[in-house]
């Protein structure tokens, strides 16, 4: 067969073809496939045209142009046609279809607004590890061997001596080995202990653990430090306190409180009948520590661990952790 027929013939071929697709979006997609494709028909009718007398190529080349822009023009129509169809048959009257708007988490919205607090005055934002080994959970951080913490009725142990952190302070081991001071940092997480799930606690909880190094950090910067994060937080007239504490990685050690007040039964039980509420941890960090990660004994610096799940039951109003972690939507539609 000549190339002018075969054009002919592929012509009559897709008029037959294009009748019985009307009205058919995947049958029109499979013409244009067919016909226009990089392997379709026409492209075969072109690579044929190379091999044509030199005389008919004009001819035969404006016929085969001719006739894609005919398909081309003939798909294209069909295709609005059905398009403006379709868009017939929606009626705009009638509702739109409801999308439910998801809800901050309170935890993610508590870590974002006490982050926000210490950005404003020069801390940066450190994610750690969730798995560690011993070196950086426990004895970086001055824990002896023989501290209940190591105890496997309080930390969850994997594989090849690695375990879930019981704290972020491993993250300020890490941070420390990989920059020089000064170190101004504070780094959110999840921590794991083994305990027991009831309404006051649950076997993984949020920390945000705070570090600050430098020269000549005293006492007295963390003080200014953790009440003016009291009042940005709780309000200006929030009252705090500083009690002496225990932490084998800072010397001296101090756990902060506010007073939460004794206006209901509930606060009674909250504070044991006091009206005071310890909410973080806090402390000059340990010279042993510093030796730890080969820094300069002159150094000096401080830190402080928040626990987040309890600010986030004091803010909400939430008496029971267990709701934290249900997933439980009637729940998380309250915030």
């Amino acid at each position: 067969m000549s190339l002018l027929k075969k054009i002919d013939s592929i012509q009559k071929n897709f008029k037959a073809e294009l009748a019985s697709s009307i009205g058919d979006s995947d049958k029109i997609n499979d013409l244009h496939n067919k016909y226009l494709s990089r392997k379709g028909i026409l492209s075969t009718l072109f690579s044929e045209l190379a091999d044509a007398n030199s005389k008919d190529k004009p001819i035969l080349g404006q016929k085969i142009n001719s006739l894609r822009k005919d398909i081309q023009d003939q798909l294209n129509s069909l295709d609005s046609n059905q398009i403006s169809k379709e868009s017939s048959n929606i009626d705009l009257s009638l509702p739109g279809d409801y999308f439910a708007e998801g809800n901050i988490h309170p935890i993610t919205k508590v870590i974002d607004d006490i982050s926000n607090i210490f950005k404003n005055i020069g801390f940066s934002i450190f994610s750690g590890n969730e798995v560690e080994d011993d070196f950086y959970n426990f004895e970086a951080l001055n824990i002896p061997k023989h501290h209940p913490a190591r105890d496997m009725q309080d930390t969850y142990y994997l594989k090849n001596d690695k375990l879930l952190r019981t704290h972020t302070s491993a993250s300020q081991i890490h941070f420390m080995e990989e920059n020089e001071p000064p170190i101004k940092i504070i780094s959110p997480g999840r921590v794991y202990r083994n305990e027991d799930i009831s309404v006051r606690s649950y076997c993984l909880f949020h920390q945000i653990e705070g570090l600050y190094v430098d020269k000549n950090v005293s006492f007295s910067d963390l003080k200014g430090v953790m009440e003016y994060f009291s009042k940005e937080y709780f309000g200006k007239d929030v009252k705090v306190r500083f009690r002496p504490s225990y932490f084998p990685f800072t010397e001296p050690s101090a756990e902060m409180d506010i007073y939460w007040g004794l206006n209901s039964e509930s606060d009674y039980r909250i504070t044991k009948g006091t009206g005071w509420l310890e909410i973080l941890g806090c402390g000059m960090v340990d010279p042993e520590v510093f030796k730890n990660v080969k820094y300069d004994s002159n150094l000096t610096g401080y830190a402080f661990g928040i626990g987040i799940e309890r600010i986030a039951m004091l803010k909400y109003g939430i008496t029971d952790i267990r709701l934290l972690y249900e997933g439980d939507i009637r729940f998380l539609r309250q915030f």
